[in-house]
């Protein structure tokens, strides 16, 4: 098996040298090997960068992405977890494409004001009464020190 030097898996994946020796510190993927000071990675390591991009676009955290591969490096997918963010994302689309329909509804409105328009005033009332999925609890603000 030809393994690839660090450089070469930055080349052929897109994805930076530093970051991959974040994802090894991160425990998502493994170098084999090294040449000197070089890491040197399996070839399937590319494999497994696609599946972590994938991962990041879907909103999955490093951890969980992580937690997707064995110690081989084998993806190791869990269904239930896939579900559910394909779900979360099916939301998002929805909310988006209203979102989309209701921007381009203002731009083209011939209402005068758009206050006068009822199309624009059932879209507002509808946006204001629509519940908002929240994905990690904001940060508690910390007290300020008094001087």
């Amino acid at each position: 098996m030809k393994l690839l030097d660090i450089g070469e898996v930055a080349a052929q994946s897109g994805v930076r040298a530093s970051a991959l020796r974040h994802y090894e510190e991160a425990g998502l993927i493994a170098s084999v090997a090294r040449h000197g000071l070089r890491r040197q990675f399996a070839p399937h390591v590319l494999l497994q960068l696609k599946l972590i991009a994938m991962g990041k676009s879907a909103g999955f955290t490093l951890e969980e992405i992580a937690a997707m591969f064995a110690a081989d490096g084998t993806p190791v997918l869990p269904r239930d977890a896939l579900r559910a963010k394909a779900d979360a994302i099916d939301r998002r689309i929805r909310e988006l494409t209203a979102l989309r329909d209701t921007l381009r509804h203002v731009a083209d409105c011939s209402a005068p004001s758009h206050m006068e328009c009822p199309t624009f005033r059932r879209l507002v009332d509808l946006a204001g009464k629509r519940p908002r999925v929240r994905t990690a609890a904001a940060p508690t603000p910390r007290p300020r020190p008094t001087r």
